[in-house]
């Protein structure tokens, strides 16, 4: 783009009166312009996927971490999973839930804690409950 540039201008000191020139070395240059714009968004864009793709890694590494060793990634849900594992007992009757209805206890489903990145397997009946209590 430099050489068009370059080469409208050293044209158009050889020629000023042409009108035809001068509109065209104002496109040129506007073209120029936004073509800088565009590589200027593009290098943005890379640099964001980069700052990802290290999170992302440094997400993995915790939790592979944590599965593999004694410590674990920090939440702050520590106290909720505490609660919801509780004790084992038998309920002396069945419990009836408004959002589940006639659930079975047992069910387990997979969540993930709001405003963390942990996953934990809990009953169905404790993640419905946990997420309409954070909601």
């Amino acid at each position: 783009m430099k050489f068009f540039s370059v080469f409208i201008e050293v044209r158009f000191l050889t020629n000023p009166m042409d009108p035809g020139m001068k509109q065209l070395q104002e496109s040129l240059t506007e073209i120029e312009i936004e073509a800088e714009h565009l590589l200027l968004a593009r290098h943005q864009l890379v640099e964001n996927d980069k700052a990802r793709n290290g999170n992302r890694e440094a997400l993995t590494a915790l939790r592979k971490k944590a599965c593999t060793t004694r410590s674990s990634v920090p939440s702050a849900f520590k106290t909720i999973m505490r609660e919801v594992e509780g004790t084992e007992a038998r309920p002396m009757m069945k419990e009836v839930c408004a959002t589940c209805g006639n659930y079975d206890s047992k069910n387990r489903t997979w969540m993930m804690f709001p405003g963390s990145d942990i996953f934990a397997c809990v009953p169905f009946h404790a993640a419905h409950t946990i997420l309409e209590k954070g909601g």
